[in-house]
């Protein structure tokens, strides 16, 4: 009886502990939205950001971050990353919407705590551009430290990746196929992966109107079996409904006009364009259309396809009224996405506010999750960076990183851990380094390459 008492009141001091408000104060708040509060306060309820301005009341018990003129701005949010998958690409078919990134999370991917160590919070986890339609996407928060289905973000509407131009047509695998007899993969050109997209979507079409026959002989009362399960398919409905956001990979302007149509044309949406280095060529259709643009900041003449990018894209697309996004494709330009957002500034004469909006509610705002995260306004979630200067600065650095109004990134604790890390780690060497050669033999895996 005692025991059970002591961990009734264990478990009554945890959950007051956690529900325990948070202070951020003293600190230049960029809201994004709502301008700049200096000498600002933040207070945290329940994950949530409750208040936000020059004076908040400090409740009674609430944990206090004295952030001492730093700056804190939203999260930061990329809408295009392939970290934490063990694998992005079902590159054996054309069109593999029956797979996705959500079975394949790696919550023990040190990238995950790079990118919070960087600012970054939320992350679209997409499928690789192999195949003309890919994968299914899944949003996650870098919750580091939990499981794989705890990383996924709540409520987040799925995607799907689709891709133009070289990586789909696969010029650089037919072309090593050529004399071998294998037979290559179709498609191989770029007009064939317009064909592949549109031949989807007229199977989907076909699918979508046998199980509305379905259910509506079954509302009838009539004897009928169900068609047959497509996963293939099943996405690409979700996608005519609406339920499915399209990401699409892009480079080309006569690409990105082709996908536009084929989108009007079967009643469906572009969410974005990823990448869309042309995109400011046609940037008034891309606005026409709704779609967003997500794009690299200053990436040019890397490939043919990105032959003519500028690093005037996204102000130019920003613009001409395209919801713009910079992106990072890459576990490690990740953790720096806001000195990428500062090249806007130089490369366009972006305000300092629309720089930071391409990182953070822009990105939100094309991935629909933007009544939760993006900007800091009461009711979202208290997903935060505090900066020891301003994020826009090449010289700033990441102090802090709050999700859900909890720290995952601390600067001073992950320092203070270096030595204990280091030590750990040596010891497990000599541990190993302390083994018979045999079992040393033994325990290095098939086809390893073992110290000479």
């Amino acid at each position: 009886m005692i025991l059970k008492m002591l961990f009734s009141n264990a478990v009554a001091l945890a959950c007051a502990l956690a529900a325990a408000p948070t202070v951020i104060q003293n600190a230049t708040v960029l809201t994004v939205t709502k301008g700049t509060v200096k000498n600002g306060s933040i207070l945290i309820r329940d994950g949530k950001i409750a208040e936000v301005g020059e004076k908040v009341v400090i409740p009674a018990g609430a944990k206090v971050i004295e952030a001492g003129g730093q700056f804190v701005m939203p999260g930061i949010i990329d809408c295009h990353s392939h970290i934490a998958a063990e694998s992005i690409n079902e590159g054996s078919v054309s069109v593999s919407s029956m797979v996705g990134i959500e079975d394949v999370l790696n919550s023990e991917d040190i990238s995950i705590y790079r990118a919070l160590a960087g600012g970054v919070t939320t992350a679209n986890i997409l499928h690789g551009s192999a195949n003309a339609i890919g994968g299914k996407c899944t949003v996650i928060k870098m919750r580091w430290g939990k499981n794989a289905q705890e990383l996924i973000f709540e409520g987040s509407t799925p995607g799907i990746k689709f891709a133009l131009g070289e990586n789909p047509k696969r010029s650089g695998a037919v072309a090593n196929m050529l004399g071998t007899g294998r037979t290559a993969r179709y498609p191989a050109t770029r007009m064939g992966v317009e064909d592949v997209i549109r031949e989807a979507f007229l199977e989907a079409k076909q699918y979508q109107a046998s199980w509305r026959e379905y259910r509506e002989k079954m509302a009838r009362g009539e004897d009928a079996l169900p068609p047959r399960r497509d996963l293939k398919l099943d996405p690409l409905v979700e996608v005519l409904v609406g339920k499915r956001f399209v990401h699409a990979h892009c480079y080309r302007a006569d690409e990105i006009l082709m996908l536009l149509r084929v989108a009007d044309e079967f009643g469906f949406k572009i969410r974005t364009l990823q990448h869309v280095l042309e995109g400011y060529k046609v940037a008034k259709e891309i606005a026409a259309h709704g779609a967003g643009a997500s794009t690299f900041s200053d990436w040019w003449a890397y490939k043919m396809e990105a032959y003519d990018a500028i690093p005037f894209n996204a102000a130019i697309m920003v613009r001409k009224g395209v919801v713009v996004s910079l992106n990072s494709d890459d576990a490690e330009l990740m953790r720096r996405l806001n000195t990428e957002a500062a090249k806007t500034m130089k490369y366009g004469g972006l305000t300092e506010d629309e720089a930071l909006a391409l990182i953070t509610i822009n990105p939100a705002k094309q991935l629909a999750i933007d009544s939760r995260v993006g900007s800091i306004e009461p009711g979202k979630d208290a997903d935060l960076v505090v900066f020891d200067k301003h994020p826009l600065s090449n010289y700033a650095k990441v102090q802090k990183v709050l999700i859900d109004g909890d720290t995952y990134f601390d600067r001073d604790t992950d320092a203070g851990e270096h030595a204990q890390k280091d030590a750990r780690k040596k010891a497990l060497l000599d541990k190993e380094k302390a083994k018979p050669k045999e079992d040393q033999k033994k325990a290095a895996p098939s086809g390893a390459r073992r110290p000479s």
